[in-house]
Parts: structure tokens; sequence; C-alpha cells
């Protein structure tokens, strides 16, 4: 099969991870892949942003950078319409951006099947986080693109409901969860070489990775080390970037921790499977409500004793039986969570192994989810046909 993948992602981060993944797992199936997007970002260091476009929306008015999102789309579509000229295509399959209409106006000239994506409800979130000038155009685009789809692919089941709010009928939503990749199932990677580095040999190592804002909460994780017996030794190891950081390492030096609590920064991808297996205790201390976290799944497939929330997005995945879920409305429910599984060897081993079974059972991996969407493209031809 001959599949056009369509997005408009600039930045090296985990919205990049899950194009990269998809992509190789698709062409691992034997199919072609034509990816059209603003940049590649094969040579871009992980953890960059978007570049210009990053600075634009950082300088910019809003209502100028909404505008410029808007014009962007003759630009992608002229692209998407080369390659198309060029390939032939026999699908589309396009990650859903806010006020991103290129794709559907393909679909609507050509008459190619169009598969979405949708990772999140972009219109509710740029309102919540950095506002939106021109909401009611970009909530008439969001629906107007999600509708356009022949199919539609939310992360979560929570997400689904947005989607079918929106007016796409439930016959035309397929919930593909995140996933992991191959790296991440090996039984040959363990963390002692990292343990060995920090200082964490004897330790119980509470880890968390990805980018780092004030409502993860990884402050009361500091004050839990500061407060705890000596004797068991805890220790904090936390891998990435984001605006908590200073924050952090603020309470870090306020407590003298700063042989216990190791702040890694930004490394390379594929060192992530390294550091993940330094951790005792894999931490997901909060969650965006209809998200699904990259770094749960590969927690859970590196066979982690997890902490997270019991919110529905999270229940989706893993059970009481697999991880130590807490009550979200509980102000000290995760510390009680983070404390049972410090002192207790056992529960970590049956919730970590609980953990890998899941990715199995459920077949959360990249490989599992391009078969989904196959799948779901050949349905959708048959039908045309």
């Amino acid at each position: 099969m001959k599949i056009l993948y369509h997005h408009r992602v600039g930045s090296k981060d985990g919205q990049a991870v899950h194009i990269d993944e998809i992509v190789g797992a698709l062409r691992a199936l034997g199919h072609e892949v034509f990816v059209v997007g603003p940049r590649a970002t094969q040579n871009v260091e992980f953890g960059a942003d978007a570049g210009v476009v990053a600075t634009l929306k950082r300088h910019l008015p809003g209502s100028i950078y909404e505008l410029i999102e808007l014009a962007y789309n003759a630009v992608a579509f002229l692209r998407l319409w080369r390659v198309y000229l060029r390939e032939r295509p026999d699908v589309l399959y396009e990650r859903y951006n806010l006020n991103l209409l290129a794709g559907a106006w393909l679909k609507r000239l050509t008459g190619m099947p169009m598969m979405l994506e949708i990772n999140s409800p972009l219109v509710l979130e740029r309102s919540q986080y950095s506002g939106l000038v021109y909401r009611r155009l970009a909530a008439w685009v969001e629906r107007k693109v999600w509708r356009s789809a022949d199919h539609v692919l939310p992360v979560t089941n929570v997400l689904a409901n947005f989607v079918r709010d929106a007016g796409v009928p439930s016959e035309k939503i397929t919930v593909v969860q995140n996933g992991v990749g191959v790296e991440f199932l090996s039984d040959h990677i363990n963390g002692a070489e990292i343990r060995r580095r920090f200082g964490f040999a004897d330790g119980v190592v509470l880890g968390f990775t990805g980018f780092i804002r004030e409502w993860h909460g990884l402050d009361r994780v500091i004050e839990l080390i500061a407060e705890s017996d000596p004797v068991l030794n805890l220790c904090c190891l936390i891998v990435g970037d984001g605006p908590a950081i200073s924050e952090l390492r603020r309470l870090t030096v306020q407590h003298g921790l700063e042989r216990r609590v190791i702040f890694a920064g930004l490394i390379l991808r594929n060192e992530i499977v390294d550091y993940v297996a330094a951790f005792d205790v894999a931490l997901q201390p909060q969650v965006v409500p209809y998200a699904s976290p990259l770094k749960l799944f590969e927690y859970m497939a590196m066979g982690r004793a997890i902490v997270a929330p019991a919110t529905p997005n999270i229940l989706e995945v893993l059970t009481d039986r697999e991880a130590a879920l807490f009550d979200p409305t509980d102000p000290q429910a995760f510390r009680r969570a983070v404390k049972q599984l410090c002192g207790d060897a056992n529960l970590r081993m049956r919730l970590g192994n609980a953990a890998r079974e899941a990715i199995d059972r459920h077949g959360l991996t990249w490989s599992s989810n391009a078969r989904r969407i196959i799948a779901l493209f050949e349905e959708l031809m048959q039908h045309r046909a």
C-alpha cells in the first residue's frame, strides 16, 4: 500500500517520536510511506523546539500567529499535491493539528480514503494553556476536519467522546492507544551502569521522564525524600526538561539532597531505555484527562512498578493489579502510594511484571498499531470498491 502521511510537527519531542515510530512500523510491514510535514527532524537533536515557528509563537500576537497557521494550509496543500501527483498514493493518513485543513482539501479533491489520528482536542487545550483569539473559527475548523475523515483514531476512549460530541459517528471511530517500540521490550537491559554513574547502587530509585510542568507535582517527591527514613535510602532521577525544573532544583538544594535527587536533563532518545531500567518506581504523578502518555507505556514495557492517578484514561490500560493507582482528588494519596512501593520490593516486582504482561495482552506496541491502521485502510478501500 502507498500511504501519504501528513503532519505539522516541527519539534523533536514526544510528537516526533509518535510520528517516527508509526511511520517506521508501517514501513516494516512492507508499505511505502511518503511523509509530508513542515520540516525533517531526523538530524535535529531530541528535545529541540519548532525553530522559527516556536520563535514566532513566542513573539507574535496570538491573532497574527493563528492567521499564519491558517495561511500555512496553502503551503501544506501544495506539498501534498506535488507528492500526490508524483507518487499516486492509495490512502492519506494525517496527524490532526489546529487550523490544519490541507489534508481534508486533498481528500475532497482526489477522493482518497483519509484516516485522521487525534492526540488531543486542541481547541480546548490551546484555549486553556496559551489562549485562542479566533476560538470559534478554530472550533469550526476542528469539527470540519474531524467530520471530513473517513475514519478517526483518537488515542483514548475519553478523547473519543470529544470526537463523538463533534458529530463523528461511532462507527467511524477506533481508539488506538500509544505504544512502545521493540527496544523497550528487551529482557537484556538493566540500569546498573546508570545507577553507578549517579551513586544510586543501593538506593530505591524513583524516576520520571518527560516534559516537566508544575502540575506534575514532582515537588512532592522531593519533600517525601527529605522526610523519609534514611534507612530507605530513597533517591530520585528526573529525566527531561521543562518550566518546573528551576523550582525543583531550588527545593533540592534547600533540603540538601543534591546527591539523592539527580536532574539528568535532555538525553538522546536511544538512551531512554537505560535510564528507565534504573528506576525502581516509575512516576506518572498527574496526567491530562484525555491523554495517552508515552512514558506510561515505556514504564509498562520495561516492567517498572508504576505510580499513576486512577483517572479514566489511565484505567483504560492499567488496573490496580498492574500499578499503584491513587485517587487524584486525595492530596495525600500520591505520597502514600509512593511510600508503599518504596518499602515493599516484592510488591514492586509483582506490579512491574503485571504491567509488562499488559503490554502483550493489549497489543500496546507500534507494530500492533500499524497493523490496526492497515486493517482499517483495507476495510475503507474494500467498501469504496
